[in-house]
């Protein structure tokens, strides 16, 4: 925890002092905003720029458009007055023109203006406007260019064939053919003058609609992303709700899983590492509540005899024989506790590819000093299988040294392996008085001893099967009681088939 403080000098006598109490940054307020929440924010501002872009691109294509028929516009009727004024003749003189009026007259009676357009003729006449000859029709504009005498001027007056007029009443794009002056008539043009006000104002209509289409498509886009998203990220909100119900005595809480997707498989992973921490509890707390209750005894035994120890030499050397005893029980009560707690972890075996008929006769080897038995090596089968030598040579001793606890000597006892139906079982079996039947479901639990038990010279603390059947899960497999013919009890170590597949 980050820890601020605030340091002061010393008060003068007399001074009042103020006490600062340190911040720490868990008083410090929390403020966060929730994954589902920032998902529909960043989804949001992704489609409004989307949609504003679309918008704005489909505005600039139609003003495109627009101009690019203005201008075609503005060069067809240019063009087809251009080749009348060139080929064209006077139908009243069936001669060529020679005078501007009867050419502009012509054509302009000819010609039916769009919208927004304006056909006009212009005569000009020296030191003034020009004059208005002709007009197609009365536009249908707001305020035509044929009302405004300084425009008329200005386009009449340019050295350009086209041009854009810049009025406070609306913007004018223009083109004009001229007519040389010649026979003393004056100089004349023939204007188009087109308004693409209009044609702007439908691409602001479409760019308008567009952008309330948007505007309905994100309020859309906000109630289904937030139902969509809270349903996508129900198992992260159930994660982080289970994980602060989760305390040492309670991990049993776990999240259901729906789906195949990465949410699904975030799921299954936190309730794979809920398992793991509840066995590594249960675990811990088993091995707390066995360490107490098996150490409580010896402990008291060796403080009784240490407080009744007298002066007596005799005494005490019995005292301390008692003691160190009790010790030495104490002590494999520690070892074989560790051992099991060690069990849980995943790296408690580690298999390797081993001989069976070698590991068979090592264990025989080393199980014939445990005591003076008829010890017999049965059978050994010959293959290679994947095991953890040591842990399978300890949980083989364990069982000979447990039929040692309960045969007495010359009885027999055989150690052997073989190959049953593809799978591999390594056994110890002795002719002692075998185990009880309802005996037969807890020996190999920790602690637990049968009810009637088969000899006088078992001095353990009841972990040895314990230890035996971990060694036996911790390789995928299993440890078996059988009879043995004739009397006595068969140990079977049978190791899962992914650790322990054979091969001759």
């Amino acid at each position: 925890m980050t820890t601020t403080t605030t340091a002061t000098k010393a008060p003068k006598a007399g001074a009042t002092t103020t006490t600062t109490a340190p911040v720490t940054t868990a008083e410090r307020p929390h403020r966060w905003i929730s994954a589902r929440v920032r998902i529909l924010l960043w989804l949001l501002v992704v489609m409004a720029v989307a949609l504003t872009a679309v918008a704005a691109t489909t505005r600039s294509v139609l003003l495109r458009d627009a101009d690019h028929r203005i201008d075609g516009l503005l060069a067809q009727e240019t063009g087809e007055f251009t080749n009348l004024a060139r080929e064209g003749v006077d139908p009243h003189t069936g001669e060529r023109f020679t005078a501007p009026d009867p050419l502009l007259r012509l054509f302009l009676s000819r010609q039916y203006a769009d919208p927004d357009e304006e056909l006009l003729g212009l005569v000009g006449r020296p030191g003034k406007a020009p004059a208005k000859k002709e007009q197609a029709r009365e536009p249908r504009i707001d305020h035509p260019l044929a009302e405004d005498p300084a425009a008329l001027r200005t386009v009449f007056e340019s050295p350009d064939a086209t041009g854009t007029l810049h009025r406070d009443l609306g913007e004018v794009r223009w083109a004009k053919v001229e007519i040389a002056p010649s026979g003393g008539h004056p100089a004349a043009a023939f204007v188009v003058a087109f308004h693409p006000a209009g044609e702007q104002a439908k691409a602001g209509d479409v760019f308008t609609m567009l952008l309330a289409i948007s505007g309905v498509a994100l309020l859309m886009t906000t109630g289904i992303g937030w139902a969509v998203a809270g349903r996508i990220l129900k198992p992260v909100r159930l994660v982080r709700t289970t994980a602060a119900q989760l305390t040492e005595q309670d991990l049993t809480q776990r999240i259901p899983v729906q789906g195949r997707d990465d949410i699904a498989a975030l799921a299954e992973t936190f309730n794979g590492m809920l398992d793991r921490l509840e066995r590594a509890f249960a675990a811990q707390r088993e091995f707390v509540d066995d360490a107490g209750h098996e150490l409580r005894t010896p402990i008291t035994i060796v403080r009784g005899h240490l407080e009744l120890m007298g002066d007596d030499p005799g005494e005490r050397e019995e005292t301390v024989r008692i003691v160190t005893e009790e010790l030495d029980r104490m002590s494999r009560i520690v070892e074989d506790l560790l051992l099991l707690a060690k069990a849980e972890r995943p790296d408690f075996v580690t298999p390797e590819p081993v001989q069976l008929a070698e590991l068979t006769a090592d264990v025989f080897v080393k199980a014939r000093a445990l005591g003076e038995r008829d010890w017999a090596l049965a059978e050994v089968a010959d293959a290679e299988t994947d095991l953890d030598p040591q842990r399978i040579t300890q949980a083989m001793v364990q069982l000979a040294q447990n039929a040692v606890q309960h045969t007495a000597p010359g009885q027999r006892v055989s150690i052997g392996s073989r190959l049953c139906e593809g799978r591999v079982e390594l056994y110890v079996a002795d002719t002692g008085p075998g185990v009880q039947p309802q005996d037969a479901a807890v020996i190999f639990e920790r602690f637990r001893r049968g009810t009637a038990r088969r000899g006088s010279r078992a001095t353990g603390a009841g972990l040895g099967l314990a230890i035996v059947k971990a060694i036996a899960e911790g390789h995928g497999g299993r440890v078996e009681l059988r009879p043995t013919d004739g009397g006595g009890a068969t140990f079977v170590l049978v190791p899962g088939q992914s650790e322990g597949a054979a091969h001759q």
